[in-house]
């Protein structure tokens, strides 16, 4: 499967900060959905493609970034 790179590098360092806060939080108060929901941002920074952007067609990413 290949996924679309919809990500642009802004938008991956403000899901890569609010990951950390997400999964900070969900450790601290015990909370396994924050952390769970940490780790799906996590995710979709690292892998540079949201699954939510793909059905309504929208993209992050410049035309120049590799």
């Amino acid at each position: 499967m290949n996924l679309v790179k919809n990500v642009g590098q802004t938008d991956r360092n403000i899901r890569y900060a609010v990951a950390g806060v997400l999964v900070l939080l969900g450790v601290i108060s015990a909370s396994w959905l924050l952390s769970v929901l940490g780790l799906i941002v996590l995710a979709t920074a690292y892998l540079g493609t949201c699954g939510a952007y793909i059905p309504l067609g929208i993209s992050t990413k410049k035309n120049d970034e590799q």
